[in-house]
């Protein structure tokens, strides 16, 4: 049995985990999958890791095309995930459907969590607290996760009152409650695409892998796991 490797974004991961055993069947492949932020995978593919797929964030895909590590016109898009707001498990729930009320929520919390390299994460530093005007105030209230971990567990355990990622990797963690998502003026919507790797040993699996992920059958799976289509 052949093996495709592929590099994954955690954004969309339970939805891989899920939908993954079905075309290794229809296929006769085996994947061999590398789950990961885009910011990490996209560096482990400039640094000339092997693979046939990577699936990262759109712009991640653009840039690696850009640089000949991904074939030109390869590029799929899978789906989409907007960012959300969580709490601890039966904690209240505040007030997040205006950019006003985000901003008291995160000014009323006394430690707010959010990845610092993931996409979510960056555009969260970066975006939405300007926009709000508490550079300041979140300066002495933040608590990043360790690389390679989530932003949710820190909510379970109680380390952090309020916490922001994207939907699809606040879902499965156990012991929160999602509140919902960012305000519409605030929200960023990321899209995740797949792209062939240049140096692919197996091209036609990775592309028809792409596909069938892509696929509108693959919809329910991913919708079920926070996501939406591309």
């Amino acid at each position: 049995m052949s093996s495709v490797v592929v590099l994954c974004t955690n954004g969309i991961k339970e939805a891989m985990l899920e939908l993954a055993p079905a075309f290794e069947r229809q296929r006769g492949v085996s994947l061999q999958v590398t789950y990961g932020s885009t910011k990490v995978l996209s560096e482990k593919v400039d640094g000339g890791a092997v693979s046939d797929l990577v699936i990262l964030t759109a712009e991640a895909i653009e840039e690696l095309i850009r640089t000949g590590k991904v074939k030109a016109g390869s590029r799929t898009d899978i789906a989409s995930s907007g960012i959300g707001v969580a709490v601890r498990k039966g904690a209240p729930k505040p007030d997040i459907s205006t950019a006003a009320a985000l901003k008291r929520a995160l000014i009323a919390a006394k430690t707010v969590s959010y990845s610092s390299i993931g996409a979510s994460g960056i555009y969260f530093a970066n975006t939405v607290i300007p926009k709000l005007g508490i550079q300041e105030e979140m300066k002495t209230r933040t608590l990043m996760p360790k690389p390679g971990s989530f932003v949710g567990p820190l909510l379970a355990s109680g380390e952090a009152d309020i916490g922001f990622q994207q939907i699809s990797e606040l879902m499965p963690v156990p012991g929160i409650d999602i509140v919902g998502p960012l305000p519409p003026e605030l929200q960023k919507m990321t899209v995740f695409s797949a792209g062939v790797c240049s140096g692919a040993s197996d091209p036609e699996a990775a592309s028809a892998l792409a596909a069938y992920l892509a696929e509108p059958a693959a919809l329910p799976v991913k919708k079920k796991h926070g996501l939406e289509a591309a």
